[in-house]
């Protein structure tokens, strides 16, 4: 059983930056790959990046590559999304999630503990 708390949300100006952080807690939480997903009003759910419990597979969305960076203390079974030159079209709902898995998979349906959420919104 694991419990997945996002932070750092907020407002932004096109062009900034910000750093979104996520604690899981659990008793094997640090063994699970760690991702992010986001969702958009009227949109689906999308992969954004996602890394194993060793930080040695990492894999970003197309549209973020180049511009987010993820990363994670293991031991303190914490992840981070590091968001650079954002644009409008980054705004959302940013889901921290936790797979009993380690394939860094970029498909919802491979993950299985979910947080609630933090919005991001960038201002044209």
């Amino acid at each position: 059983q694991v419990q997945v708390v996002e932070s750092g949300g907020g407002l932004v100006q096109a062009g900034g930056s910000l750093r979104l952080s996520c604690a899981a807690s659990g008793r094997t939480a640090s063994s699970y790959t760690m991702g992010w997903f986001r969702q958009a009003p009227g949109k689906e759910r999308e992969f954004v990046a996602a890394i194993t419990r060793s930080g040695g597979v990492i894999n970003y969305a197309r549209s973020v590559k180049g511009r987010f960076t993820i990363s994670r203390d293991t031991a303190k079974n914490t992840v981070y999304l590091q968001m650079n030159s954002l644009k409008p079209e980054d705004t959302a709902v940013y889901y921290c999630t936790v797979a009993n898995n380690d394939y860094a998979s970029a498909r919802a349906g491979s993950y299985d503990y979910w947080g609630q959420g933090t919005q991001v919104t960038v201002s044209s």
